[in-house]
């Protein structure tokens, strides 16, 4: 386990549905209509520093990790939410936000009750070698 800098506090503005995802494993869905460019709620997780971020990637196959400013992580596989489970999509309906020491989710558009949130993660740890699962249209293929 990855030595803990500090826990942000988060909070949730739409709580979602956990369920099996259309896109992978399982996925968060509106349980509510999100109106666009509300904020859906913050990722929950532990601050680390990203050379602690670096070894948790080549030990767990499946990690949630974002990169922050200042040489730091924010671990979502420590100390959880839902939001975690807002799987990639090369055509999103959410947007994520980092800022200075949290990770924010947005409405891109009005998203529909029962509607799975997805979010384009950008460059990843993958560099594009992860296959994109997404199935837009638009689909990139990679992550």
């Amino acid at each position: 386990m990855a030595k803990e800098i500090f826990t942000p506090t988060y909070k949730i503005h739409y709580p979602v549905k956990i369920a099996k995802s259309k896109i992978a494993g399982k996925g968060a869905y509106a349980i509510q209509r999100i109106p666009a460019k509300r904020k859906i709620g913050d990722l929950g997780g532990v601050i680390i520093t990203m050379k602690e971020a670096m070894k948790l990637i080549k030990d767990l196959k499946v990690i949630n990790l974002v990169e922050l400013e200042d040489d730091l992580a924010l671990n979502a596989s420590d100390n959880p939410n839902e939001m975690r489970f807002i799987n990639h999509s090369c055509d999103p309906n959410t947007y994520m936000r980092v800022l200075r020491n949290r990770v924010e989710f947005y409405a891109l558009k009005n998203i529909k009750k029962g509607e799975e949130l997805s979010c384009d993660y950008g460059e990843t740890h993958h560099e594009g070698t992860l296959p994109c699962l997404c199935g837009a249209k638009n689909c990139r293929e990679f992550i």
